[in-house]
C-alpha cells in the first residue's frame, strides 16, 4: 500500500471549507477526470469517472467526525483507494486542508491503466495537488456568495 499527503491552506474559515467537502455533487468541480458525483444514503456516494480515456463507475463510502473536522472516503467496488480530508483552522479566516490517500499501486494500474513505479507515484501526486489548488479556487471564490 502506498500512501501519499498533502495540503493546501485556503482563505475562508474551518466551517465554510468543511461545508464545501459535504458537496458531493460539486466534487467534479475540482476533482480530476471525475464527470459525476451523487450523494445517495447517509454515507455513500455514486462516482463516475474517466481515467486515461477510459469511463468508470464506482461507489465510496465516506464516514464523517464532524466534531474533530475529519472526513474518512473509501472506494467500495474499484481499486482500492481510501482517505482522509483533515481540516485545521489557522485562525477565524484561514484553514489548512490536509489531504492522505492510500492506495495499492498494481490495482490501481489494472484498474485505471497509467504509467508504473515512480511515474505513477509521481503523476497521483501531481493530480492530488492539482486538486487541492481547484478546490482552494472553488472554496474562496464561493465564499462571498454564502455570505447574502
Amino acid at each position: 500500500m502506498s500512501t501519499l499527503e498533502e495540503q493546501i491552506d485556503v482563505e475562508v474559515p474551518v466551517q465554510v471549507a468543511w461545508e464545501q467537502l459535504h458537496r458531493v455533487n460539486q466534487y467534479p468541480a475540482f476533482v480530476s477526470g471525475l464527470r459525476h458525483a451523487h450523494p445517495h444514503g447517509s454515507n455513500r456516494a455514486h462516482c463516475d469517472i474517466e481515467v486515461a480515456g477510459a469511463e468508470r463507475v464506482f461507489e465510496t463510502a465516506i464516514s464523517d467526525h464532524g466534531e474533530n473536522q475529519v472526513m474518512n472516503w473509501q472506494t467500495l467496488d474499484a481499486a482500492h483507494l481510501r482517505g482522509t480530508f483533515a481540516l485545521r483552522s489557522l485562525d477565524n479566516g484561514s484553514t489548512r486542508v490536509q489531504v492522505r490517500v492510500e492506495y495499492d499501486p498494481e490495482a490501481v494500474h489494472e484498474v485505471y491503466g497509467g504509467p508504473h513505479g515512480f511515474a505513477q507515484s509521481h503523476a497521483i501526486e501531481e493530480t492530488v495537488r492539482g486538486d487541492l489548488a481547484q478546490f482552494k479556487r472553488l472554496v474562496e471564490e464561493e465564499r462571498p456568495l454564502r455570505g447574502s
